[in-house]
């Protein structure tokens, strides 16, 4: 099954020359992961993967990108062996789609580069973000849940310059200066930008979960640094097509609205698509 997306809403592969990547930004020591506070509703409730889940609406939603750390934990725990890993490496556009030998969850840029624990997880399939959402006691959000989190304030006292119950044009507010995309979300991105030393042809890298400008309802990256899986269509699994969302490090302010549609294969492990979870 596919999924059909307007005409123009479908982003471009390809996106207009660059100049020659600038000097990356080493990534630091990996941040020690600090255990979240227990959900006050459900004491019980646990937590395998250490995820600061936040309230919005009828269900929470993890505050950063599943990062490196607790995508770790996950493969400790099930034992998975992910597709990149398998398939000897995930994928990058350049003149077209390449696969990158050594390029994975645990070395999104190449083998030899350690990330740091706290950078979001890559090259991982929609079944496989699915896989660590159950395990994690949640689930991939579907579109409506991702759209409501990332642009529409819902919280009681929200912290200035954002409203309680306004919608706003993106993740971070009224502008996108501040999320990790290219070129026009201003220097920081490229400050910020961890690549581990490789040569890119589009972009400068990631940058660190919850390093960036917190947005609406105090979450991080919901706009650009990754693309997210998201639950759309909802139950289907394998190779269907699957909706993305946000943007990434790899475009511009533009696919970081809520009018813009992406999509690709489920199957697709690439180094800009990542993933939270919900729970409820």
């Amino acid at each position: 099954m596919s999924l059909t997306l307007p005409t123009h809403a479908r982003a471009q592969a390809q996106g207009p020359a660059l100049p020659q990547p600038h000097a990356h930004v080493q990534a630091q020591a990996p941040a020690q992961i600090q255990a979240p506070p227990p959900d006050p509703a459900h004491p019980a409730r646990t937590n395998p993967a250490g995820i600061d889940w936040v309230r919005v609406a009828d269900f929470q939603i993890a505050r950063t990108e599943t990062t490196v750390g607790q995508f770790r934990r996950y493969v400790m725990a099930s034992g998975v062996t992910t597709q990149a890993e398998r398939q000897g490496g995930g994928s990058v556009f350049e003149a077209g789609w390449v696969r990158k030998p050594g390029w994975t969850w645990s070395s999104p840029f190449g083998a030899g580069h350690r990330p740091a624990e706290d950078e979001p997880v890559a090259h991982v399939t929609y079944d496989e973000a699915q896989g660590f959402c159950r395990w994690a006691g949640g689930q991939l959000p579907d579109d409506a849940q991702w759209r409501l989190a990332a642009y529409t304030e819902t919280r009681s006292e929200p912290a200035p310059p954002f409203q309680r119950g306004r919608t706003y044009p993106f993740p971070t507010g009224e502008r996108p200066q501040g999320a990790q995309c290219l070129e026009d979300c201003g220097a920081e991105a490229r400050a910020k930008a961890v690549r581990h030393g490789a040569m890119l042809s589009r972009g400068y890298g990631h940058a660190r979960a919850g390093q960036t400008v917190v947005g609406v309802n105090g979450l991080y990256d919901m706009g650009a640094n990754l693309w997210e899986w998201v639950d759309e269509p909802k139950g289907l699994s394998g190779n269907a097509e699957r909706l993305t969302r946000g943007g990434s490090w790899w475009y511009g302010a533009a696919q970081m609205r809520a009018d813009h549609l992406q999509s690709k294969p489920g199957n697709t492990a690439v180094v800009y698509i990542g993933f939270r979870c919900v729970r409820p």
